[in-house]
């Protein structure tokens, strides 16, 4: 990234502006940055993105190469950093590339150990380091396994006979010959019993009293809340052994299921309120990839609108909300193996895939991870009704042709629903997908019949095929859909905010005649263009022109 792009994207998590700094409190800064995502330190900047210049550091010059050894002399470990100089008009600005702390975590030599977070208002700051978080980040860059750490002090005594015996039963049913092993045995297999001790936190966490977890694992804790009113409502707090944990979460969750049924050809399908896959994973995926050195329970929330699991800890290394349909790495291996042989988890490994394609097919939208931050994994599961209309039409085709849709194809034509008709370019950047990948997509779905194109070149869009509409009995919003100018509908949106100042979601979805979902797409297209801005979130979210916002 050049330095016009950075000034202009101004401060963020991983851009830091100084005007002037002295050695001593760079090297808090630089390995502050580190513990964080890395990113882009720049000297000679005011904090609104002025440029003032940086000062000489040696003389009546600075030497980039001297820069970087004093950060590498005074960090722990050193931490080698990039260092050159850029001019800007009549301005020296002194850039500082810092990357990820690895192995981590980086402190100074004064034994100072901070990490770069964004506050409450979005604002970056560097907080200082918890002893759980240094020890835990430094684990996860050396590749250590938490799980196989020794917990001193612990014997057999810890441990309870009775989850044992629960874990054999799973592995039974699961046809895995460690069903058939002594309980020492068992933690051999598992790779949880440490060479220098009997006893290690992984055993503790599958096996382990009440007591022992209480005192060498004290933040696996656990809440079940359901937020709706009636009957059903509770908000439970659990302590336990994480398959118990995952047992005792996974009743509570189907005692709370409900199913709709409805009549595809001659077939009744049952669409469950929270899918078995969905259920699973989640929860297991929060017991498995948490943090423990990391304060706070693992919530699992049920509300009248989202099925959400909150999680301490960020995402596990090398995953991202961006690939996480792509990547599938365990923070812990040994616990991500145990729930694997107990049938806790996906065989395949690609358990979250699962999770989209069966929400998909049910007519919902997908799983969200946007809450997603460094110190908490959040995932939101919509609840809302499904639409069946696009299930039935989904299911016929499948019945009809003997071919399971894919992951991407399902989330094509969720989006094209959604938005009614979308240009191929506007699918690759909604759904993050590269363009190759998207005409080879969009290509397979219209050759099946399920979506048709309008209009040629850059002008080119997508929309479901008359067969949806027909099966829909809403003849008339396929004509709709496939005479909808998009120029048109956006210049009316214009005109709406011009004279009253801004405008909603429902009210662009009653101006245009679409659906909410379908405005939702045409607001975000102005907002990409530049043309409108929005303030606030989800419901309260309103747009402004954006000269004006």
């Amino acid at each position: 990234m050049d330095i016009e792009t950075i000034l202009a994207e101004g401060e963020s998590l991983t851009i830091e502006f100084k005007s002037q700094i002295f050695d001593k409190e760079l090297v808090k800064a630089v390995s502050c940055m580190s513990n964080s995502q890395g990113g882009t330190l720049l000297i000679g900047v005011e904090d609104d993105g002025t440029v003032c210049g940086a000062r000489p550091r040696h003389g009546d010059a600075t030497n980039p190469d001297r820069v970087a050894a004093v950060i590498l002399n005074t960090t722990t470990p050193p931490l080698p950093v990039s260092v050159s100089l850029h001019h800007y008009g009549d301005h020296e600005i002194i850039r500082i590339d810092v990357p990820i702390a690895d192995p981590g975590p980086t402190g100074t030599k004064d034994g100072v150990f901070t990490k770069r977070v964004l506050d409450t208002k979005g604002e970056p700051q560097c907080l200082p380091m918890t002893a759980h978080e240094i020890v835990s980040l430094g684990m996860v860059t050396r590749g250590q396994d938490f799980a196989a750490a020794v917990a001193r002090g612990a014997t057999l005594d810890d441990l309870d006979p009775d989850e044992f015996d629960r874990f054999r039963h799973r592995c039974a049913d699961t046809g895995d010959p460690i069903a058939k092993l002594g309980d020492l045995d068992i933690l051999r297999a598992l790779g949880l019993e440490p060479h220098s001790a009997p006893i290690s936190i992984g055993a503790i966490l599958l096996f382990g009293k009440n007591h022992a977890l209480r005192r060498w694992i004290p933040n696996a804790e656990f809440l079940f809340q359901d937020l709706r009113h009636g009957p059903s409502s509770t908000n439970d707090h659990i302590v336990g052994p994480l398959v118990k944990v995952a047992e005792e979460l996974r009743s509570r969750i189907d005692s709370r299921n409900t199913t709709t049924e409805i009549l595809v050809g001659l077939h009744r399908l049952e669409i469950p309120l929270i899918p078995e896959i969905t259920r699973r994973e989640t929860v297991a995926n929060a017991l498995v990839h948490r943090d423990y050195a990391e304060l706070g329970p693992t919530r699992v929330q049920i509300t009248d609108d989202d099925f959400i699991v909150t999680n301490p800890g960020g995402l596990p290394p090398g995953v991202t909300v961006a690939n996480i349909l792509e990547q599938s790495k365990p923070r812990s291996v040994l616990l991500a193996s145990a729930f694997l042989r107990a049938g806790l988890v996906e065989r395949k490994g690609k358990g979250v895939n699962e999770m989209f394609e069966h929400q998909l097919r049910a007519g919902r939208d997908a799983p969200d991870y946007s809450g997603t931050t460094l110190d908490s994994v959040v995932v939101s599961i919509p609840l809302g009704t499904s639409d069946l209309d696009l299930v039935r039409f989904l299911r016929t085709y499948e019945n009809d042709n003997q071919r399971l849709l894919t992951l991407d194809e399902l989330r094509v034509i969720h989006e094209v629903k959604a938005s009614g008709s979308l240009s191929p370019g506007e699918l690759a950047s909604s759904l993050d997908l590269p363009s190759s990948a998207v005409r080879r997509i969009t290509t397979s779905l219209l050759e099946a019949g399920i979506v048709e194109s309008r209009g040629t070149g850059r002008s080119r869009s997508l929309h479901l095929t008359a067969r949806f509409y027909d099966l829909a009995h809403d003849r008339s919003a396929y004509v709709r859909v496939k005479g909808a100018d998009p120029f048109q509908l956006e210049r009316m949106i214009l005109d709406y905010v011009a004279a009253y100042g801004s405008i909603t979601r429902a009210q662009a979805a009653e101006l245009c005649q679409n659906t909410p979902p379908q405005a939702r797409a045409i607001l975000k297209r102005m907002v990409d263009k530049g043309a409108l801005r929005m303030v606030g979130e989800r419901r309260g979210a309103k747009y402004l022109l954006e000269e004006t916002a």
